[in-house]
């Protein structure tokens, strides 16, 4: 079965970094496009990062310039570096994705997720 287990969130003041790990199984990684999402409580769910099965990234404009998405395919795992935090940026973190070469199709049911909390 598709397993999507992420780790690596926690509690850290703005300006702070953290990475998150999105560890996949019972999927072919290497044709999977992957994307983070993130949901804050209230509010919808939002596509964040995503990265095709061919490494090409794209970002939400909100996090451009401190948020890098990275995949390594030996490890069937797909990273967010996440610097210069936020507040807003206060949210539980997904991973999602789908064999589609071009974009992060978010075909698979959802794990848990890793919840990451700014503080000021």
């Amino acid at each position: 079965q598709v397993q999507l287990v992420e780790s690596g969130g926690g509690l850290v003041q703005a300006g702070g970094s953290l990475r998150l790990s999105c560890a996949a199984s019972g999927i072919i990684f290497t044709i999977n496009s992957m994307g983070w999402y993130r949901q804050a409580p209230g509010k919808q769910r939002e596509l964040v990062a995503e990265i095709t099965s061919g490494g090409s990234t794209n970002y939400a404009d909100s996090v451009k310039g401190r948020f890098t998405i990275s995949r390594d395919n030996a490890k069937n795992t797909v990273y967010l570096q996440m610097n210069s935090l936020k507040p807003a940026d206060t949210a539980v973190y997904h991973c999602n994705g789908g064999p589609t070469p071009i974009k992060s199709v978010a075909m698979y049911n959802w794990g848990k997720g890793t919840l990451v909390t700014v503080s000021s």
